[in-house]
């Protein structure tokens, strides 16, 4: 305790000496990092020691996981970290005492004596289980931070990815009140290393995720960090304080108990249940050049029962939601060389499409019988090869007999490392022209590979590679040079600019209060974590979310800014491992910012807008009859009119949905069924 009195008076002195500030930068969207976290002061030093850290996990640390997780199944690991967590009750209960949390402390120590005894020193969880009674989780972290104790400026430091002067204080008290910190023998030291291990085995697919997704690994850390660090110190963690603070979701966990474990809600039905569309919907240039006004209903091929929509951009979120099977079953964690899961099956290689740039890597797994159809999948926007929906649809395909090809979007920042200097992915013609490039190199790689000859070739796509997909389409139909049967598009923008504007003008955020906008999107960020563990429990089927409109808002400009960051970062050949300026131009830039700085086609004058859209290709669709396309009639990036003139075109050969919105519609049983059907080898061809 002495100890503890100490450090809390060091960490008063210091903290006159070290306080965040925001930036005052005039910028479009939120830095926010920045904003959670204040001026990253040492920048160039935690770039260095980031760097540091991933070599070091990727060379020695993650060899050790890789045995350990290889000697005791995934169940053991789970055991291993149930019991460190119970061993660690004095962390919680003081860190709960601090902060006059007594009743938390009450009900840690009703966990600790509960899970010691009938839970067989914490081996297991009864208290939670049968009690109801959840682990508050606590730290001295937190406890500083109920003191109003300023937390310094953002550091890493080795073996510790994301901290601060309050952080490191914090982990130093936490270390005290760890019982396991105590050993005085050989037995007890190991059983620690075996804590720590087990414990870093656990972390390793988020950190393989970070590395593996995104252009700025460190910057997505300490965005995650920033935001981690906001929730737990406003206890936004806890279901009651999310509860108090969010009313909707107390509803939305009502709802638990109801209509036999099925979450159904009712969120914005009195809003406007219409997504914001730029105000002129005719949008200049020759995309509606016929100003033909289209007055015939669309009727939807496909109706989703007991859907429940909310609005469109929250319906959109439900494609989070789309399982086919589960491919991360196994007894064994992900890093064990004897998880054989299909997604640990999945292998990746590599081919040269430019020379001296990066390698293209894509991902495919194959068939038993080497000379089976192949299906090749274009994920949507800015998706990299790593693509949870495209993992979802190689198991759907490699069901029904396919082997299977993964790649990434066009706009992703790996394919444009792979590409030449001057590729500036958004103009679908171009896109394609590479990625056809790239397709028809893996495809003679593999077969070369594997001495073989695809029977049959399928490509499908989601949003903008469903739209790369109808692109490449035109482009086989001409010339003939990969051989591919069908194509497949879901979801695709039917007017690019249309659906730039919309994505655009979602990304505004109205708040001006920069303290209640903090507030607002921790508190989306917490409920996205309670909707994540709800939906990892199988008993339970949501059909709704529990956000409001502003909320989902929140949740799809993040994404599409990460991914239009990315983009840029690459393009703009930003330094990894030093501090950069590059943060305060994307953060002034969106989507169409982009197209006029990156595609020198926009500003020149011509029909842009008419050339980034599907009647670009408009005789084709009339024409062919090798592509399928599935469209909700709520989709927010596209509108009625577009539709229907895409249906004009299309004919029988685009299948509506009733309800879904964009992509929104991949987990129902009435879609995949369909689907199916279409990809069936059994199916009569009809080509």
């Amino acid at each position: 305790m002495k100890t503890l009195i100490k450090a809390i008076v060091v960490l008063f002195f210091l903290n006159n000496f070290f306080i965040p500030s925001y930036a005052n930068e005039n910028i479009k969207y939120p830095d926010w990092a920045n904003y959670y976290l204040g001026e990253d002061r040492y920048e160039n030093f935690n770039r260095k020691m980031f760097t540091f850290n991933r070599i070091l996990n990727k060379y020695a640390i993650k060899p050790v996981v890789v045995i350990w997780t290889s000697v005791i199944p995934k169940y053991g690991i789970d055991r291993i970290n149930s019991i460190y967590n119970n061993v660690l009750y004095p962390r919680r209960l003081i860190s709960s005492l601090i902060q006059k949390d007594f009743k938390g402390a009450g009900v840690e120590s009703i966990r600790f004596l509960t899970n010691s005894t009938i839970g067989l020193g914490g081996m297991f969880d009864p208290s939670k289980r049968f009690f109801k009674l959840e682990q508050n989780n606590e730290n001295m972290e937190q406890a500083l931070a109920s003191l109003n104790i300023k937390r310094g400026s953002y550091l890493i430091v080795p073996f510790i990815s994301s901290t601060n002067l309050r952080g490191l204080i914090g982990k130093g008290l936490d270390s005290l009140l760890d019982p396991t910190c105590y050993t005085g023998n050989f037995i007890t030291a190991g059983i620690k290393a075996g804590f720590i291990v087990n414990n870093i085995s656990l972390i390793q697919p988020l950190a393989k995720t970070i590395e593996t997704t995104f252009a700025d690994p460190y910057e997505v850390t300490k965005k995650l960090y920033a935001m981690q660090s906001y929730i737990l110190e406003n206890n936004l963690d806890k279901e009651k304080v999310l509860q108090n603070k969010d009313k909707k979701f107390l509803e939305f966990k009502n709802n638990l108990a109801l209509k036999n474990n099925i979450i159904d809600v009712n969120y914005d039905k009195k809003e406007n249940n219409k997504a914001i569309l730029p105000s002129n919907e005719t949008i200049k240039g020759g995309a509606f050049r016929d100003n033909i006004l289209y007055n015939e209903e669309l009727i939807p091929d496909i109706i989703l029962e007991n859907f429940n929509p909310q609005t469109p951009v929250i319906d959109a979120m439900r494609t989070v939601l789309f399982e086919i099977g589960d491919v991360k079953n196994s007894i064994w964690a992900e890093s064990s060389v004897w998880n054989r899961s299909f997604q640990n099956r999945i292998k990746t290689s590599s081919v040269e499409i430019t020379k001296d740039r990066d390698k293209y890597k894509f991902r495919y797994i194959m068939q038993k019988d080497k000379n089976a159809p192949v299906a090749i999948i274009y994920p949507s926007i800015g998706e990299g090869i790593y693509s949870h929906h495209s993992i979802m649809f190689a198991k759907l395909f490699y069901d029904e007999g396919y082997s299977v090809i993964i790649q990434g979007s066009a706009f992703n920042f790996e394919f444009a490392k792979s590409m030449p200097k001057s590729f500036h992915p958004g103009i679908p013609d171009e896109d394609i022209f590479y990625l056809r490039k790239t397709t028809k190199k893996i495809v003679d790689f593999l077969e070369e590979k594997y001495n073989c000859k695809f029977k049959d070739k399928v490509v499908l796509g989601t949003s903008y590679g469903a739209m790369n997909t109808l692109f490449l389409a035109d482009k086989e139909n001409k010339d003939n040079l990969i051989n591919i049967s069908k194509f497949i598009s879901i979801s695709p923008p039917i007017e690019l600019c249309y659906a730039m504007d919309v994505v655009d003008k979602n990304a505004v955020i109205g708040e001006k209060d920069l303290e209640k906008l903090k507030e607002k999107t921790a508190i989306t960020a917490a409920k996205i974590l309670n909707t994540y563990d709800l939906k990892e429990n199988k008993e339970i089927k949501i059909n709704g979310l529990p956000f409001d409109n502003n909320e989902a808002k929140i949740i799809t400009s993040f994404i599409m800014r990460q991914k239009l960051s990315d983009l840029v970062f690459t393009l703009e050949n930003a330094p990894l491992n030093k501090k950069s300026d590059i943060y305060k131009k994307i953060n002034s830039m969106n989507y169409k910012d982009y197209a006029k700085k990156y595609l020198s086609n926009y500003t020149k004058d011509y029909d842009f807008s008419y050339d980034t859209s599907l009647y670009r290709i408009s005789d084709f669709l009339e024409t062919s009859k090798k592509y399928k396309i599935y469209h909700s009639m709520d989709d927010y990036l596209i509108s009625l009119k577009q539709l229907k003139r895409l249906k004009r075109n299309a004919k029988n050969k685009l299948i509506i949905i009733d309800k879904g919105s964009h992509l929104g519609f991949l987990y129902r049983d009435e879609f995949i069924e369909d689907l199916k059907k279409e990809i069936a080898l059994n199916k009569k061809s009809n080509l």
